[in-house]
């Protein structure tokens, strides 16, 4: 079966009640990405967690090696990584008490889509958060 996003409503009601985002990949690079979407989201009220083993801070906030050494909780796992990384960190995020996975727009693996959908995750893939946010929600998530 070929995977497909949630319908809007569901994006939208995962945006406005989410409060914590942990950023797989995150760079401490402002050229980066990462860093501009991860930046956008943190001032639209989210709490940012960076996710990267080569990274000690960003944006303000502490970085973690890995998912697994998040002590907090997340409610969104944002994943700015090529798309063959994307079944190990399924794996890695079933094991968290996370239960929504987004890869970013031009981040797509159908095995990961299928693991995490069977584990109780809602999945977006090939998808920016940012620009989700902007159109579904609106400048703040409040």
């Amino acid at each position: 079966m070929i995977f497909q996003n949630p319908e809007n409503s569901v994006i939208r009601d995962t945006l406005t009640k989410a409060k914590t985002i942990a950023v797989v990949g995150l760079s401490d690079s402002p050229t980066r990405t990462s860093y501009g979407v991860s930046q956008a989201m943190q001032q639209a009220g989210y709490r940012i967690i960076p996710v990267n083993p080569t990274i000690t801070e960003v944006l303000g906030e502490k970085a973690y090696p890995s998912l697994a050494d998040v002590p907090d909780q997340i409610d969104i796992i944002n994943v700015f990584r090529r798309p063959e990384y994307l079944p190990d960190l399924a794996r890695e995020a079933s094991k968290t008490n996370a239960r929504v996975f987004w890869a970013q727009q031009g981040v797509y693996d159908e095995e990961a889509a299928a693991y995490l959908k069977q584990e109780g995750f809602t999945v977006m893939m090939d998808l920016c958060i940012k620009v989700a946010h902007s159109v579904l929600v609106g400048p703040s998530n409040n």
